[in-house]
């Protein structure tokens, strides 16, 4: 789950926000109509309250309780009447990883000015090694490589032909600053700022490792979050032969303990995120080596994605499908806060799961069904790395030039109901003005991403779609609450980030108000119907850094040979009678 969320608007924007609402909304069909007033916070509740259960034991993947997730909404799957969208007449498809989990055997040295230098795993460090072997042992020179970032399209290459072969790559987290969106997106964080690229960047230099210097400003959460999602198992995907080398040891610090190797060193952390920032930094060898020994306990687990289907009811368009998304998955049992190890996950992210049971809910209470087929998906394992959309775009129910669009349901909210809420990646693509009628249709407002350096959009399962080619957008609740003081909704945010999120408190409370929950859920059924009846399917915007991905795709429908007793596709990826 993603950590941003929202601030109030401002000036024209507001202004302009204001004149819109106060338009007469667009009339609605009956039925339509009867399906919105029909969205129930109570069933939401219900669902919210059974997934975030201690008997769920936080959902983990490849635990006990993740597993009990996924049967629990397969059953809810056959009682809303959907059928079944996986193989072989199955709600439930398999997602095969491997669990990765350090053991506290393991250690880190780095030895630099004649010192030696032993972080506390989980207090300073955390690791994995990313080569799915028992023991894996590290000696090797470091080199910091400023944001490890190689990036032709703005004229950017942080290695700039220095040899890092075997060596630790020692990285800052985030894109190079700018304030262009020109370059590195301005105050957008692109996927070069993730810490899924820096790992990739460093295996295709050949590195030996990884370590990224974490600080609560770049990555907008504290440590905790780092030492919650990293010191425990982590599913990965199998290795495949032909994936660059892995990395023997993928690592984070805390800033604190990164600023006293980097001194004994002879380097200012502060000097050198300042050289980072320019184009013409070089990379900077270390008079220092990182030598580690992990141990690792590694076994295969097998986890579900499940996937139910609403046949859509236009011979011409029901091949495609509208995809709605929300990850079930939790931390599962962990490090104890207190007696407590369970990490249930009731916001993050059951009230996602629950939401996109009552908008499917509200699509079965329609007369007919929509033109284009729906498909209803509880993501596994997102918390791991996003693993279970990432198989499933590898291995399709609906192929990706059939994939008309995807929205994610990821945190939606509990406190009450918002007037405002954000599309992440909306705006990106052609279902921003879906959204923009939505608003004035349902009366909320329409806010942006208000921490757009947090790179929010790249960090739920929307992403995996997206890299495929398919629009995506994920609805994230604001912070103006109706019936609330000023203030309420960033109190209560704060208050979830800062003691909730990714801990064992994160769980079901009778206080919950998911008024706003069901408000998403007819947010996400109204998108999403409009989407399924369009004649034609959502577009990127021109130059979008998915665009390409979608051409390509459709493109390679088009050049293949038609099944028996079809038409080839048309351009917009619809099959032709």
């Amino acid at each position: 789950m993603r950590t941003s969320r929202l601030l109030a608007l401002g000036g024209f924007a507001a202004l302009a926000l204001v004149a819109a609402l106060a338009a007469a909304p667009p009339a609605l069909d009956p039925q339509l109509k009867r399906a919105l007033d029909a969205a129930d916070a109570k069933r939401i509740d219900a669902d919210v309250r059974f997934l975030a259960d201690d008997l769920m034991e936080g959902r983990g993947t490849g635990q006990k309780g993740g597993r009990l997730a996924a049967l629990y909404l397969e059953t809810r799957y056959r009682l809303l009447g959907l059928e079944p969208g996986a193989a072989g007449g199955s709600y439930l498809q398999e997602v095969p990883l491997v669990g990765i989990e350090t053991l506290p055997e393991s250690r880190l040295v780095i030895a630099a000015g004649g010192e030696e230098f032993r972080p506390e795993r989980l207090a300073d460090y955390v690791a994995n090694s990313e080569t799915q072997t028992e023991a894996e042992d590290v000696d090797a020179e470091m080199v910091f490589v400023g944001y490890g970032v190689v990036a032709p399209e703005y004229r950017w290459d942080d290695f700039k032909g220095t040899d890092v072969k075997d060596k630790v790559l020692v990285m800052l987290v985030n894109d190079p600053p700018s304030e262009d969106p020109a370059h590195f997106g301005g105050k957008a964080l692109t996927y070069y700022g993730r810490w899924t690229y820096k790992y990739e960047s460093a295996a295709r230099a050949g590195a030996a490792g990884a370590i990224l210097i974490h600080t609560d400003q770049s990555a907008g959460y504290g440590w905790n979050v780092v030492r919650n999602s990293w010191g425990r198992e982590r599913p990965y995907v199998a290795l495949d032969p032909g994936t660059p080398r892995p990395l023997k040891i993928a690592a984070w610090v805390t800033e604190g303990f990164a600023r006293r190797f980097l001194k004994a060193a002879g380097e200012d952390f502060d000097a050198l995120r300042e050289a980072a920032a320019r184009r013409e930094f070089r990379a900077v060898p270390l008079p220092a080596r990182a030598q580690a020994r992990l141990l690792t306990r590694v076994r295969p687990i097998t986890t579900w994605n499940v996937l139910g289907i609403l046949r859509g009811g236009d011979p011409r368009l029901r091949d495609q499908a509208v995809v709605f998304t929300a990850h079930y998955d939790h931390l599962g049992r962990g490090t104890p806060e207190g007696d407590d190890d369970i990490y249930n996950g009731a916001h993050d992210n059951a009230s996602g799961v629950a939401t996109m049971l009552e908008a499917a809910r509200l699509f079965t209470l329609l007369p007919g069904a929509p033109r284009r087929s729906l498909l209803f998906f509880a993501c596994a394992a997102e918390e791991g790395g996003l693993r279970g959309s990432e198989y499933y775009v590898r291995h399709p129910v609906i192929p990706s030039h059939l994939t008309a669009a995807n929205i994610n349901l990821d945190g939606t909210p509990v406190w009450g109901e918002p007037r405002d809420f954000t599309f992440l990646g909306a705006d990106r693509s052609t279902l921003g003005a879906i959204v923009e009628e939505a608003s004035r249709t349902l009366r909320f407002k329409v806010v942006p991403d208000q921490h757009p350096e947090q790179g929010s959009f790249y960090r739920s399962d929307q992403f995996n779609f997206a890299k495929a080619g398919i629009p995506a957008f994920s609805l994230d609740p604001g912070l103006d609450y109706i019936g609330k003081p000023e203030g309420y909704g960033a109190r209560k945010w704060q208050e979830y980030e800062e003691h909730r999120y990714h801990r064992p408190k994160d769980e079901y409370d009778p206080a919950f108000d998911l008024s706003g929950s069901a408000a998403a859920a007819r947010i996400a059924f109204y998108v999403g119907h409009r989407v399924a009846q369009a004649d034609s399917a959502p577009s990127w915007n021109k130059g979008d850094e998915f665009e390409a991905a979608r051409t390509a795709a459709l493109a390679a429908a088009a050049a293949a040979p038609p099944a028996p007793g079809a038409g080839r596709p048309r351009k917009d990826g619809s099959p032709r009678p």
